[in-house]
């Protein structure tokens, strides 16, 4: 059995719901350092500084120590080296810095960009929890590079690319399997993202608001994490759909959010930017027909031969829920089966086969 210790400085949202299912679904002995999810730009500089702290006043051993994107493992490392220098590393890309939408409040994205760079540099081995990510990753690096003056180092490229693979993130579909329940009409629409801008909520609701003058019936279920006291365009939605909508706000326990994606019958994605799509991967699971915007990683998430129908180009989204509400055409069963392969027991032993590896 290998002892992994992961070390995480974001831990929150999708990044907690990773490190525990691995570590319920691994055959490994899995150990974690980590600290709360909130200035994710002070962890990323000074996360390092204290998970080092704390992992040289413990008495931890591990085989491989992996660490997730929010951590300047570099310096980890140095400050550790007395105990670490030996034993193998692994990061892995949640998001990366480089393509991840700069944030209203965010000076540059340099620095931040930097140390994504840095430490998968100084790692062994380096994960993406999607092919589209990892490609967008190496896609984006060469100009990254060329921004500074000289001493591009733009031959490390091929370094990164030569340890890089993807390792799926690992979702915990069969939890859902206890809530399932009927689907009935009017169709029930489903937004399960963060209330975000980089989710384009704006495209949602001029969709679903020309279908309120259509005429067409429908509900709409909005669900995801808000982060902000004021959100908008989700206040507006609310009170322009009425009684369209029939659940507002992040849902209260998981139970409450399985039943709703079980009783949905579409699942919407219009986001600028996704790295994986695992709350999609769950309303797909859910049985829920995606209609999701032709890019991203979500091409990989439907089988090709149901590409058309569920991927839609940039502009059509209103086209294409009028098109399923007018039809109702049935989701495959195919489509679940799919997105079944990102469970976390199927993926755990391919994790565990990674890691063990690394340690010997």
């Amino acid at each position: 059995m290998t002892r992994i210790l992961i070390l995480e400085p974001y831990f929150t949202g999708s990044h907690a719901s990773w490190l525990r299912g691995y570590q319920k679904h691994s055959g490994h002995h899995i150990d974690a350092l980590t600290m709360p999810g909130q200035f994710w730009q002070w962890r990323m500089l000074g996360g390092a500084v204290t998970l080092a702290r704390e992992f040289m006043a413990s008495d931890l051993r591990p085989d491989v120590i992996l660490a997730t994107d929010m951590l300047d493992l570099t310096t980890f490392l140095a400050l550790t080296r007395t105990r670490t220098a030996g034993i193998p590393t692994a990061f892995y890309f949640h998001e990366n810095q480089l393509t991840y939408p700069r944030g209203p409040r965010q000076k540059s994205k340099k620095e931040p960009g930097f140390i994504n760079y840095a430490s998968a540099l100084a790692a062994d081995a380096v994960f993406f929890n999607s092919p589209f990510h990892m490609e967008a990753f190496f896609d984006a690096l060469p100009n990254f590079l060329k921004h500074y003056g000289d001493f591009n180092e733009l031959d490390s490229i091929d370094v990164l690319r030569g340890k890089s693979s993807v390792l799926p993130l690992g979702v915990d579909m069969h939890r859902f399997d206890a809530f399932r329940i009927p689907k009935n009409d009017p169709p029930l629409i489903v937004w399960n993202h963060r209330w975000e801008p980089d989710k384009n909520p704006g495209a949602f609701f001029k969709a679903l608001y020309r279908l309120h003058d259509d005429g067409l019936e429908f509900r709409v279920a909005l669900l995801g994490e808000n982060f902000r006291q004021q959100p908008e365009e989700f206040e507006a939605a609310r009170d322009a759909l009425g009684d369209r909508v029939v659940h507002y706000g992040y849902a209260a326990d998981f139970p409450t959010y399985a039943r709703l994606l079980w009783s949905a019958q579409v699942v919407v994605s219009c986001a600028h930017h996704d790295f994986f799509g695992a709350s999609m991967a769950e309303g797909i699971y859910c049985g829920c027909y995606p209609i999701l915007v032709n890019r991203l990683n979500y091409p990989n998430l439907i089988p090709p031969e149901f590409h058309n129908g569920t991927l839609y180009p940039r502009g059509g989204l209103y086209y294409a829920l009028r098109d399923y509400l007018q039809k109702k055409p049935p989701t495959p069963p195919e489509l679940s089966r799919h997105v079944a392969q990102f469970d976390w027991q199927t993926l755990a032993p391919q994790y565990d086969a990674a890691f063990a590896e690394m340690a010997l």
